[in-house]
């Protein structure tokens, strides 16, 4: 029996209360969010530095500047990251520093792949 996506969803929102829907939906926006290496990248870069520039992001994950200030603005956008104007740089930090726990227990992950 195949059920689509938004039967799964409705089913599932009324064994858990709203409250729990809501979380998971929120957990699920956060991983959907970093669901990319170069995100992954950023984060773990912004784990281990305060705030950075998008030059110095770029050259410590050697990606280019282009496509990493598209995901810069995408992070920024949804709520991970935050930005404050430092001269002629914009220099980018974790909103939520939570997030780096998340990446943390699935480097932990024992699962097959």
């Amino acid at each position: 029996m195949y059920l689509s996506w938004r039967t799964m969803e409705s089913k599932a929102k009324t064994l858990l209360d709203e409250g729990e829907a809501d979380k998971l939906e929120r957990i699920a926006y956060i991983l959907k969010t970093v669901a990319h290496p170069l995100r992954l990248g950023i984060v773990h870069l912004l784990e281990q530095h305060a705030r950075l520039s998008v030059s110095e992001i770029c050259k410590m994950l050697g990606s280019e500047q282009s496509l990493t200030s598209h995901h810069l603005q995408n992070m920024k956008l949804k709520g991970l990251l935050s930005v404050k104007r430092d001269g002629r740089s914009m220099m980018y930090s974790l909103k939520e520093r939570d997030v780096s726990l998340i990446i943390e227990c699935l480097e932990n992950c024992q699962c097959n792949m």
